[in-house]
């Protein structure tokens, strides 16, 4: 069975920027391992349904309550992959910082945190499934803009 967590591809917006520049993900560098860079994400815990995870794991990794965050609608991102050689289903939905100048305060988890446009989100991110869901998002919000 293969192990499952949760998270949310944090964004703020910044005012006075072309459309395709206007987005900015929030990307935390893990203090393990090989110190890479992902979205806020967590194991579910037992009895946790997947939104509550994504959300707590939010705050306990990067210090944004739920209050300060606008879920996206219909946007989610499930990727799966292979760590250690087990199955792992990671969910991402979409949420906006409802105020860009929100500090983030970053657990022992985690040693840096950067706020970066698509393309060096991805350029942090490194993983191709990851790169994938950041551009996914970018598509979903530069459509949604249009309408």
């Amino acid at each position: 069975m293969a192990r499952r967590a949760c998270g949310l591809v944090v964004f703020r917006r910044l005012p006075q920027t072309s459309p395709a520049d206007s987005f900015q993900y929030l990307l935390l560098q893990t203090s393990y391992g090989q110190h890479h860079w992902t979205p806020p994400k967590g194991h579910v815990d037992p009895g946790e349904d997947d939104i509550t995870t994504a959300l707590r794991e939010t705050r306990e990794e990067a210090g944004l309550e739920a209050g300060q965050l606008r879920l996206v609608e219909g946007f989610l991102s499930q990727l799966r992959y292979q760590v250690q050689g087990q199955p792992k289903d990671v969910l991402y939905w979409l949420a906006e910082l409802r105020d860009p100048d929100t500090a983030v305060v970053l657990s022992e988890e985690h040693q840096d945190y950067r706020w970066a446009g698509l393309e060096e989100a991805c350029s942090l991110a490194r993983y191709r499934e990851m790169q994938g869901t950041l551009r996914d998002a970018q598509r979903f919000l530069l459509a949604a803009q249009e309408h």
